[in-house]
């Protein structure tokens, strides 16, 4: 595939060869971006899992330290004074049947759903719909919860999920490059760290295979793991 001619120079600055520094990365990526608005930085890692094996197939969530950079439109599927509760604490939208016939009927207003453990049954129907967007609500992103307040605060200062995809690798944004290479890399090292620590026992050899920062519509730059710790 043609690339265009800003492309095309950004990516003379970067050495496809080479491992980078944590630091020297995030640097290039804020040079190397190209577009007029405010990229997302996005970290891949290629990892060696095997998402069929139910203790390989990790989900997850973080609060970075720096934010993300971005707002995120939040609705509450949840009942009673609970939904007050959210709307209190900045949901965007609170509600539960009405909310629920709305996105049936195509209604995707909003960036992330969190949802009271009582109402997952009725939510579950939809999951045809939710599953394939990444909305479905998940106790282990923290978006099924009693603590509603709680959940939105998370999301509001600056939470990424991740997700290993069908090759076992997983791709998380985790800033913009507005940022600066130093918050950058804070945003990463809280990102690599919780994957560390979550590498499942039964993988056997090498746990992370690969790594590289990209900016939107930039050139991919490889990081030296050992540079991250």
């Amino acid at each position: 595939m043609k690339k265009g001619k800003k492309y095309t120079e950004a990516a003379k600055l970067v050495d496809r060869n080479a491992k980078y520094s944590l630091a020297e990365a995030c640097e290039l990526v804020t040079k190397t971006s190209t577009t007029k608005f405010d990229a997302t930085v996005e970290a891949a890692f290629r990892l060696n899992l095997d998402p069929t094996k139910a203790e390989q197939n990790l989900r997850g969530a973080i609060v970075l330290p720096n934010g993300t950079g971005k707002t995120r439109r939040i609705l509450v599927i949840t009942r009673g004074a609970k939904v007050q509760e959210a709307l209190d604490n900045g949901a965007d939208y609170a509600g539960e049947v009405e909310y629920i016939n709305k996105i049936q009927q195509g209604w995707f207003d909003f960036d992330v759903i969190v949802a009271t453990p009582d109402m997952m049954g009725q939510l579950g129907r939809l999951g045809r719909v939710l599953g394939p967007k990444g909305l479905m609500p998940n106790p282990k992103t923290g978006t099924v919860t009693t603590d509603i307040a709680g959940a939105i605060k998370d999301i509001k200062n600056g939470k990424v999920e991740y997700r290993c995809d069908k090759a076992g690798n997983i791709q998380v944004p985790f800033g913009k490059v507005s940022f600066g290479a130093e918050k950058l890399a804070e945003n990463f090292k809280a990102i690599y760290s919780v994957l560390v620590k979550s590498r499942p026992n039964t993988v056997k050899g090498e746990y992370i295979n690969g790594i590289s920062v990209s900016s939107t519509m930039g050139p991919g730059v490889k990081v030296d793991p050992s540079s991250a710790l």
